[in-house]
């Protein structure tokens, strides 16, 4: 773990079994496998890749959400320093206090039986950070205004309101308890794109006046290219490739990376039609491919990409990639079909 790193993961594997068979072994979906980063303090990290690849598992990991089958989740804001993979009943509660996670659907997150009051007062009074109702209230109307609520609101039900409405009460509920840390997974996905921009504006404000360290996951390349420090890619539980935003858009150096960014609709109609399309769908995690996992779609696999898998190596500054011919590839167009 670096000295400026928030969160440091190492090796992770996340195992989940399938069921049972009538020999006693249970398949076994393998929804993270061998992944390490590092997330440093104060970053806006993003987190892209297909749906079914393993972000919202390595999110709920670093959380302890999950189970983790193998491999250590260093936490370290400067006062704490827990190993996510080991850590204790007592010190679990502390870092429920400092992880927080902000949800995808605003409509689904909130209970309809309860007044924003009261859903935003709740992590205080579960965790009893706060003793009193009076300073309750004052904690709920503090961060109620920090995520530009009105105090009118509070007295109301989630249903009085809107979805950017709903994704503000949910933001705040987050970060009533004061935490380090936040997974924001997929937390605009389902607003309007107006509504997302505010919200994306809203989060940066908040970071940077709470100096909060941000994971934020989603499929939207465009947004995490406005908005995110860095980026990881990742594919059927691995990670691919990673480096800053800017370097990552404008050098990417895996080929799966270069067909999720030529998927970003454009403006220019002679960039129209240009999309990489990938080949087949992405394989099952209970069943992954041998060598690079990605072969069976890329459209430079060779032989090698079958049999080996490829080392995670440094091609750039803080860039890092897993590809056998990553180099090769920079300036190559994929074969026509």
């Amino acid at each position: 773990m670096t000295a400026e790193s928030h969160i440091s993961v190492r090796n992770v594997e996340v195992h989940f079994k399938l069921g049972s068979s009538l020999f006693g072994t249970s398949p076994v979906v393998r929804a993270l496998d061998d992944v390490s980063l590092d997330i440093p303090k104060g970053c806006f990290f993003g987190l892209v890749g297909e749906s079914g690849s393993g972000k919202t598992t390595l999110g709920r990991a670093i959380l302890k959400a999950v189970h983790i089958t193998e491999g250590h989740v260093q936490y370290d804001d400067g006062e704490v320093r827990y190993d996510i993979a080991e850590i204790e009943k007592a010190e679990l509660k502390d870092y429920r206090r400092r992880a927080q996670l902000i949800f995808q659907d605003p409509y689904a997150a909130l209970s309809p039986r309860m007044t924003v009051r009261d859903i935003i007062a709740e992590p205080l009074e579960v965790m009893g950070i706060t003793k009193t109702r009076e300073e309750t209230d004052a904690r709920v109307r503090e961060i109620a205004a920090k995520c530009r609520l009105n105090l009118e609101h509070l007295r109301r039900f989630p249903h009085a309101f809107s979805g950017g409405q709903r994704q503000r009460i949910s933001i705040a509920r987050a970060l009533v308890c004061e935490p380090k840390f936040i997974v924001a997974d997929e937390s605009v996905a389902a607003l309007d794109v107006s509504i997302q921009a505010d919200i994306l504006n809203l989060l940066q404000s908040l970071r940077t006046e709470m100096n909060i360290t941000f994971l934020f996951i989603s499929h939207d390349l465009s947004v995490v290219a406005h908005t995110c420090d860095h980026v990881a890619v990742m594919y059927l539980g691995r990670l691919v490739e990673t480096a800053p935003t800017r370097t990552l858009f404008s050098t990417p150096h895996h080929p799966y990376t270069r067909a999720l960014l030529s998927a970003i609709p454009s403006l220019d109609p002679d960039d129209r039609g240009k999309a990489q399309k990938l080949q087949g769908e992405i394989p099952s995690p209970a069943n992954p491919p041998s060598g690079c996992r990605f072969h069976t779609r890329c459209p430079f696999a060779q032989a090698k990409c079958k049999t080996d898998a490829p080392e995670w190596r440094q091609v750039g500054d803080e860039h890092f990639v897993s590809c056998h011919y990553a180099e090769e590839l920079l300036d190559s167009d994929p074969p026509v079909n």
